[in-house]
């Protein structure tokens, strides 16, 4: 089952399932399902199989006025529904984004090229022993714990952007810098287990020239905005994914990444020890919150690339996996100013 959240011309919100280019109204089934969120807070808390519950609302819905590519390439016109992130909290700051890094097993390749210009003193660097632990333990025996994988905090809900949203560049930023990934999306039950709900496509934003200075800065480099979407996929087998991430100015492209894999089977950590080492903390278990995780990727364009994002620059990110494409502008922007002042 793919979900979609959409925003009417009139701001009242609308929960869609997509199926064959058709959006379908679930919330015109039932009005008390207007956002994701509520649906599935409904279907946890009374026991109810999510995908049961979609099925029998879907009896009842209707396809909206609009196909699924018309809302998606709309960019954002009034006259036709926004689509937004598949799911958000009403509450932002009970929305915790966070991710995973060195999972892949190409992923110590470009973060090596970032941390050490030495080819020949590669296998010496933090980065490539940490890739290391996980390939020899990140995938254990079931019942065992494996090797904690890297991980970063990325922000709370206020950090997050749907589909056809600006990603910016705030003016202490070094550069800009697309990570192509599959998204875990996660709530929290009544007794705090975690229930993952599916996932979707996303784009880790962050400033790897930052990075590049010292890893030490890796925490700094991941403080940016992010963004997901434009589906949340209920059903997806995290086995096999591929993805594909372009970069266009001006009407032309100016990356191409070809197919980046991504999925169990082209990493070095399983989904349940990325899991298991998130989940461990038990701030991380609070009941009624979301989490969205990033599980990393294996390529980025910032290691090869000769050039920086600028304002207007379009990255989209693509996979066979997902009926829409997750489209994201890139905006420089002043930071707000403060001022730190004594009680």
């Amino acid at each position: 089952m793919k979900l979609i959240q959409l925003s009417n011309v009139d701001n009242s919100r609308i929960v869609g399932l997509v199926l064959e280019n058709k959006v379908f109204n679930i919330t015109k089934a039932n009005n008390e399902f207007e956002t994701t969120y509520k649906l599935i807070n409904y279907s946890i808390t009374n026991n109810q199989n999510l995908d049961e519950l979609l099925n029998k609302l879907l009896d009842k819905a209707n396809p909206i006025d609009f196909s699924y590519d018309e809302i998606l390439n709309s960019n954002n016109k009034n006259e036709l529904p926004k689509i937004l992130v598949p799911i958000d909290h009403p509450d932002p700051y009970r929305l915790f984004i966070s991710g995973t890094g060195l999972t892949h097993t190409g992923s110590v390749k470009s973060r090596d090229m970032m941390h050490n210009d030495n080819e020949e003193k590669k296998d010496q660097t933090d980065s490539a022993k940490m890739f290391q632990m996980g390939i020899e333990g990140g995938k254990p025996e079931e019942g065992k714990i494996g090797v904690a994988p890297e991980w970063f905090y990325k922000g709370n809900g206020t950090n997050l952007k749907g589909p056809n949203d600006l990603l910016e560049i705030p003016n202490f930023s070094l550069d800009g810098g697309e990570e192509p990934e599959v998204v875990g999306c996660y709530f929290i039950d009544p007794e705090g287990n975690p229930v993952r709900l599916g996932f979707t496509l996303g784009n880790e934003f962050s400033d790897h020239e930052t990075e590049q200075i010292n890893y030490l800065y890796l925490a700094h480099s991941k403080m940016r905005n992010c963004s997901i979407g434009p589906e949340l996929d209920t059903s997806l087998e995290f086995k096999d994914i591929s993805i594909n991430c372009d970069i266009e100015r001006d009407g032309g492209k100016i990356y191409k990444s070809g197919p980046i894999k991504s999925g169990e089977e082209y990493m070095s950590h399983s989904l349940s020890n990325m899991e298991y080492h998130h989940f461990k903390y038990d701030i991380h278990r609070l009941p009624g919150d979301l989490h969205l995780h990033y599980f990393g990727t294996s390529q980025l364009s910032y290691s090869t690339r000769d050039w920086k994002f600028k304002s207007g620059d379009k990255i989209i990110i693509s996979s066979e996996e997902f009926d829409g494409s997750l489209k994201n502008e890139v905006k420089k922007v002043n930071s707000k100013e403060f001022n730190i002042r004594k009680v």
